[in-house]
């Protein structure tokens, strides 16, 4: 049941323990009463960071569930794909940021889905290594099943790449060998991946490559296509299609090779090595496979050597690939040694605060100095686009629903990011108000920032105090326009 006032709200937000009794109170003193719009309400819970445009959203039309699964309290949705939800919340024991995966509700019914989720989520947990997404829960809740993880700012290798174009050469072999790093743990430990695609590896705002769902092809195991035969092992239709066309049957530890030499070859090229598709026809198609145009003719730029180990990774012969991941491993090493520390990439044993991944030729450059921004938006759509533009450019970004609360983070030191945006599209005035804070009031003389304003805030963009330190911005605007917006005021 809906809320239709302001207490009603109050009342379901508490009972679903999402804030305590004394936020409240303040809230209600700051509003001069409980008789005020639910609006107004919703309002000033978002601005003071008690609950997410996310959270209010839900609580509108009357849901009572989703808002925690075991210790995990959902802030907003970051990711979405065929069979799950991905969401960032916050454990309400640590405080610690983490993510969560949810099977969609579509699946619920289906125990053996949901069965090979929880099965696979507990697999994933017995895996602690740098280059894998750490899985700290499995559990069900509400006929929901999900899984609770570390939580990786930045973005995956298919949107880096979506963004960017191809890594250039350092970086790409820096990754490759973190992400055979990572699979070689697994291995070594007797657990396949069977899924690996650029969507399963996420590249943190400081370098630092991860492997994600492992084991979670079992989800996937239902392709429906009687001729790849029964799947005694869970696997993507793209591997059953692999292995039945090289004759060899459940052969994962060699399709993970090739799997993620496409992934390198999407790295080193810019483009795909299998045609993307989600039509599963195509997907199980064997030309789909055959047709693959060799790295070197995509990509005549990236060196020969690295051409050789990415093509023998991808043979459709699993007899002329490489068996082991350890033997693709020990092929990288010298190339490591001499594209990434010659080139300056940080190397796979490197703490992950040591690099920055910086933009290819063609793309947007690298942010400058610690490389984050803070983001002051309403809602979480916008919140996901500032996200995507400004992770997609390699910044760590922290994200703050709150000007006011933005403005006094930036009030300590040393400040808690490069550069300060703040978004006037859905806070308007009040975006206005604290971006002149910064001119008008000497104590944050230093600080960077962007008014970011939309197409019809011409007037609210005409009273910003701006300076050589201080930009409005018209979105849309494209990520390498704004990473010369970045770099201007760095530079000053």
């Amino acid at each position: 049941m809906k809320p239709t006032t302001a207490e009603e709200l109050a009342s379901r937000a508490q009972e679903l323990m999402l804030f305590g009794p004394g936020d409240l109170q303040e809230v209600w003193a700051e509003l001069g009463g409980q008789n005020v719009p639910l609006e107004a309400l919703g309002a000033a819970l978002v601005r003071r960071e008690l609950l997410t445009s996310y959270q209010l959203e839900r609580l509108l039309r009357g849901d009572r569930n989703g808002f925690f699964f075991g210790s995990a309290k959902i802030l907003y949705q970051v990711g979405a794909g065929s069979f799950a939800r991905v969401y960032r919340a916050r454990n309400v024991d640590t405080l610690a940021t983490i993510a969560v995966k949810v099977l969609r509700s579509r699946f619920s019914a289906d125990q053996e889905k949901c069965k090979a989720f929880r099965r696979e989520g507990e697999m994933g947990r017995l895996l602690r290594h740098p280059n894998i997404v750490a899985i700290e829960d499995v559990g069900q809740q509400n006929n929901t099943s999900y899984i609770t993880m570390e939580f990786v700012e930045g973005q995956t290798l298919r949107e880096l790449v979506r963004i960017r174009g191809a890594v250039d050469v350092p970086h790409a072999v820096d990754i490759l060998a973190q992400m055979l790093a990572g699979l070689d743990y697994a291995h070594r430990r007797g657990l396949t991946h069977r899924d690996l695609k650029a969507s399963n590896v996420l590249v943190s705002a400081t370098g630092r490559a991860k492997l994600v769902d492992f084991g979670l092809a079992g989800v996937d195991a239902a392709t429906g296509d009687k001729s790849l035969g029964k799947m005694e092992q869970p696997r993507t239709i793209d591997y059953a299609t692999l292995e039945k066309l090289a004759g060899m049957k459940d052969d994962s530890l060699r399709s993970d090779i090739f799997f993620l030499g496409t992934i390198a070859y999407l790295a080193f090229s810019g483009k795909p090595a299998l045609k993307e598709t989600r039509d599963r026809a195509e997907r199980g198609d064997p030309r789909r496979y055959t047709s693959i145009t060799p790295l070197h003719s995509a990509a005549p730029d990236v060196p020969r050597d690295i051409v050789d180990v990415v093509t023998r990774m991808t043979a459709l012969d699993p007899m002329e690939r490489w068996q082991t991941v350890a033997d693709v491993q020990r092929a990288l090493e010298p190339l490591v040694e001499k594209y990434c520390r010659a080139g300056g990439a940080a190397s796979p044993a490197a703490p992950a605060s040591a690099t920055l991944p910086t933009a290819s030729a063609s793309g947007p450059s690298a942010a400058p100095g610690r490389g984050a921004v803070m983001v002051v938006e309403a809602g979480e759509k916008p919140q996901g686009v500032l996200r995507q533009l400004f992770g997609g450019m390699g910044y760590r970004v922290l994200l703050t629903e709150n000007p006011q609360r933005a403005l006094g983070r930036f009030s300590a030191t040393p400040l808690p990011a490069d550069c300060l945006v703040i978004s006037a599209q859905n806070l308007g005035e009040a975006a206005l108000e604290a971006f002149n804070r910064l001119s008008s009031d000497h104590f944050y003389s230093a600080v960077p920032a962007i008014l970011l304003v939309g197409p019809r805030q011409a007037d609210l963009a005409s009273r910003a105090l701006t300076d050589e330190r201080r930009k409005t911005a018209m979105m849309p605007m494209k990520p390498a326009d704004m990473a010369g917006l970045l770099e201007a005021i760095a530079r000053t």
